[in-house]
């Protein structure tokens, strides 16, 4: 019989039901009639030992045995899995073919193969397994990806990628977490100081913005703003465009700081004819939006429902396990092509579940194809898009029918035209001054119409502030300056993170790095953190009080804060994560080796615990923290209610 190992029920149930009717459900499995076997994990079913578990000696946790590096590994059951386990260990027993059914990722490829090696499959056996891979579970997505499977050992290097990123997150996190806890108990800080490869950064990201909004010295700055006639009456604003020679008044972003040179344009322009340099009219187009990984898709909801990363994901979750969105934790924003031949049906889901897309749906051209259905960007996955399943969503929790609705639109957008518009730019010569006007109109609506973006960024100093009008114009035409505007403005310190830019900033890590050769890494990686994991790490976060909430903004906590300080640079920054990263996806590409990430890793983690150790963590001091005698208090309470209850 053939053995389908699936990495979460409901993908078991959704591989069952294409199989040979009927289907007899057992605890833990389910049988077709073909004697085809299909069992689950429960996402990972083993997890890392602790360090204890190599030496009973690393039950009490002293700086003299860091760093704790594992000769041979050891992995053991999750709490409540053990009799899940135990159903794949006797079904293996029985298979013929054996079908690694993990989701399409890493991840997901490591999640069933060390089931299998924990099993103790033999090299034999393991050499025959099969993969199939499935990021729709609709009854035909399942049945053509039943169709196209391969061999497990086509796989290998994304297991092996997987596993040395889940032995190096524990060495990283374990060392350093237990190296800075035990310094920061030295110094009167008694609360548990957790140390992460993403998590520090991340935390790092926040509280250098806090400071930097903290120590933020606003300061003024000047535009002129000329007003301009043409023969014909017609009038428009034209905003000055500071010449070279200003550059000892400006600051580096173009802006002028000197007052009295900002009032001589002014006083020397009113009045004054001005002639046209340049009229350059552009027609652009911008495309619909690619359909959604999961950030862009968490990025949009707490935009636009105010949900935070941790919901969105639960909520996708549980629509791809109704089979009303594909696989939810993409971080791909493309479509295999042959999924355009589904837009019809696909289309006519959504219109009979979204009421409110209804009529956009009528309007939809579904026989058009944008750049989203692009086989050669589609990996493991592709992007989160409806189904065809016809559903009534009024049995679903509302945020789960908002988010369906957002994920519809995005898929419906595709199939729109683009939205056109005409740019024009004009550039006129006032007292030898250059002034800049440039305006901007629709043409074709095209996807905005479902789609709203929001104003765009206003141009930067070199621009002036887009119109809706400018008048025709040509080169060489005159014009009366008939009035001068001097505009003082202020800087603007950056804005606190919230639950959209904090996103944005891990998926576009790229932009806070100096580094050019770590920038160009994490920009063609991810980012910072995964898809599947950037939620439950800002969590934890907030549960190890690192990070707090103020409305909805999000800050570093005093201990966030100053646990950034007193850490080295090297472990606050992503600089890290680029490296592995590459390394990591060096061995996917078979371009790299396990022992060589390892090898390197051991020697980064000495070196960081050395420096840890020699600086100290002096500024973690007199933070609030529970001290031992607090601990000691809170445990007696705890065990006289206990007796109290007990008796």
């Amino acid at each position: 019989m053939r053995l389908f190992i699936a990495e979460k029920p409901s993908l078991g149930r959704a591989i069952a039901d294409v199989l040979k009717k009927p289907l007899k459900r057992h605890e833990g499995y389910i049988e077709s009639a073909s004697g085809d076997v299909v069992t689950w994990c429960i996402g990972h079913l083993l997890e890392q030992e602790e360090p204890e578990a190599y030496d009973p000696v690393y039950k009490t946790w002293k700086l003299e045995h860091l760093p704790i590096v594992p000769v041979q590994w050891k992995l053991r059951p999750r709490k409540g899995v053990r009799t899940q386990l135990s159903v794949i260990g006797k079904l293996l027993k029985r298979a013929d073919i054996v079908v690694n059914a993990g989701d399409p990722d890493r991840e997901g490829q490591l999640l069933v193969d060390e089931v299998l090696d924990y099993l103790k499959m033999s090299p034999a056996r393991k050499k025959e397994v099969r993969r199939l891979l499935i990021s729709d579970l609709n009854p035909s997505a399942v049945s053509q990806a039943l169709g196209r499977m391969a061999s497990n050992q086509d796989y290998v290097p994304l297991a092996v990628s997987a596993l040395a990123r889940s032995r190096a997150d524990w060495l990283y996190g374990i060392n350093l977490t237990r190296g800075c806890t035990l310094l920061g108990r030295k110094v009167g800080y008694n609360g548990l100081l957790s140390i992460g490869r993403v998590q520090t950064p991340i935390l790092g990201l926040v509280a250098r913005r806090d400071e930097e909004i903290e120590h933020f010295q606003p300061k003024p700055f000047f535009e002129v703003l000329a007003m301009l006639v043409t023969d014909q009456g017609e009038t428009f604003k034209a905003k000055w465009i500071p010449s070279d020679s200003c550059q000892p008044w400006m600051d580096e972003e173009g802006r002028v700081l000197d007052r009295r040179l900002a009032q001589n344009v002014v006083d020397r322009v009113i009045g004054k004819p001005g002639t046209v340099q340049r009229v350059d009219d552009k027609q652009g187009k911008e495309t619909p939006p690619l359909p959604y990984s999961l950030s862009a898709l968490q990025i949009d909801a707490a935009k636009q429902l105010k949900m935070d990363a941790k919901k969105v994901l639960d909520s996708c979750q549980r629509l791809y396990e109704q089979k009303l969105v594909t696989y939810p934790r993409s971080d791909c924003r493309y479509l295999p092509e042959e999924h355009l031949q589904q837009a019809p049906e696909v289309l006519a889901a959504v219109r009979h579940n979204a009421f409110s897309l209804s009529k956009a749906v009528d309007q939809a051209l579904p026989d058009r194809k944008t750049s989203a259905w692009n086989d050669k960007k589609v990996g493991a996955h592709h992007a989160i898009i409806p189904t065809a399943l016809r559903m009534d969503l009024e049995r679903l929790p509302e945020m789960d029918r908002k988010l369906y609705q957002l994920i519809a639109r995005q898929y419906v957008a595709q199939f729109y035209p683009d939205h056109r518009f005409r740019k024009r730019t004009v550039d006129v010569e006032i007292e030898k001054g250059l002034f800049r006007a440039t305006s901007r109109q629709t043409v074709e609506e095209g996807w905005k119409q479902l789609i709203q973006t929001g104003k765009s960024d206003k141009n930067s100093g070199a621009d002036a502030e887009e119109q809706a009008f400018l008048p025709e114009l040509k080169k060489g035409d005159v014009l009366n300056c008939k009035d001068a505007e001097l505009k003082e403005k202020q800087t603007q310190p950056p804005k606190p993170f919230n639950d959209a830019s904090l996103l944005s900033a891990m998926t576009g890590i790229a932009r806070y790095v100096q580094d050019k050769d770590i920038r160009k890494v994490l920009r063609d990686t991810d980012g910072l953190g995964t898809e599947a994991t950037r939620a439950n790490i800002i969590e934890l976060l907030f549960k190890r009080q690192f990070l707090e909430r103020r409305g909805r903004n999000i800050h570093a906590s005093a201990t966030g804060r100053a646990l950034i300080k007193a850490l080295p640079e090297a472990i606050t920054t992503p600089d890290m994560t680029a490296r592995w990263e590459s390394a990591l996806n060096s061995i996917v590409e078979r371009k790299g080796s396990y022992a060589q990430f390892m090898g390197n890793l051991d020697y980064e983690l000495r070196a960081l615990l050395t420096k840890t150790m020699t600086d100290g963590l002096p500024t973690v001091a007199g933070i609030a923290a529970p001290t031992k005698q607090s601990f000691k208090r809170k445990g007696r309470k705890r065990a006289t209610s206990a007796r109290k209850k007990a008796s």
